[in-house]
């Protein structure tokens, strides 16, 4: 069998919430505090109190309160009767909204491939310098396997799913010797480059205005080499369904 990592089977080295609001440069403080809190109180596995937000933000317990209560406020989060902040119900209806069409089509092939292969199988998409996960399919018949949450990001320029995403962009001077393979071989894969001794299979797939990839992670090398075709196959069908509109 193959464990997960971490306590709750998510990869140890995943990133948590972004920078607290006093290291960013311009830019309104106040929103930056409240997004910082709302970020790291998604990431949070067990939730957060208003001393842990105090202490990200590096705030004093009232401003922290004060931030907090507003996201309470728009039910970005909710309070538990513990004091435990926790996400909030229209979180879900957020996260609904972002790139809907993408996400419909490719769930039920995502969920067919995470059937075949074993693993969980993510969706991701190049904004900016991140690979960021917008969706997961996880095996039914796997019971220990490697996860992915959504908004979890990686650094583009690193592991598989970076890779399948640059190769799906016009070719640049410097770029890694695994985004040329990529682009030439129609998938990418990487070993401990996201999560130590982990491999991982991508590929992509471009629509207007979206370069997204599929990507499977395993600790089993022989499962990620033999799951190639098939999460290629999969970018294809996707692709060709976004493509015909169906």
């Amino acid at each position: 069998m193959e464990a997960a990592a971490g306590s709750d089977g998510y990869p140890a080295s995943a990133p948590t919430a972004g920078p607290a609001a006093g290291a960013r440069q311009g830019g309104s403080q106040t929103l930056a505090r409240g997004l910082s809190a709302l970020m790291a109180i998604v990431d949070s596995a067990d939730g957060m109190t208003v001393q842990d937000v105090a202490k990200l933000l590096d705030v004093h317990r009232s401003i922290a309160y004060r931030v907090v209560q507003t996201l309470v406020d728009f039910d970005l989060v909710t309070q538990a009767p513990d004091k435990v902040y926790r996400p909030g119900a229209r979180l879900a209806a957020l996260s609904e909204s972002y790139l809907p069409t993408l996400r419909n089509i490719a769930m039920p092939a995502m969920r067919e491939l995470a059937e075949q292969v074993g693993c969980t199988v993510s969706l991701f998409v190049a904004e900016g310098d991140s690979a960021v996960s917008i969706a997961t399919a996880e095996p039914t018949t796997a019971t220990h396997h490697i996860r992915f949450r959504s908004g979890m990001r990686t650094p583009i320029n690193r592991g598989a799913a970076g890779y399948a995403l640059l190769a799906e962009g016009p070719p640049q001077p410097d770029e890694p010797l695994a985004v040329e393979r990529a682009r030439r071989d129609g998938y990418a894969i990487s070993h401990g480059e996201v999560e130590a001794e982990a491999h991982a299979v991508a590929a992509g797939f471009s629509v207007p205005n979206v370069r997204a990839c599929l990507n499977v992670m395993t600790y089993v090398e022989e499962r990620a080499t033999s799951a190639v075709a098939e999460v290629r196959n999969c970018a294809n069908t996707i692709r060709d369904q976004l493509t015909s509109g169906t």
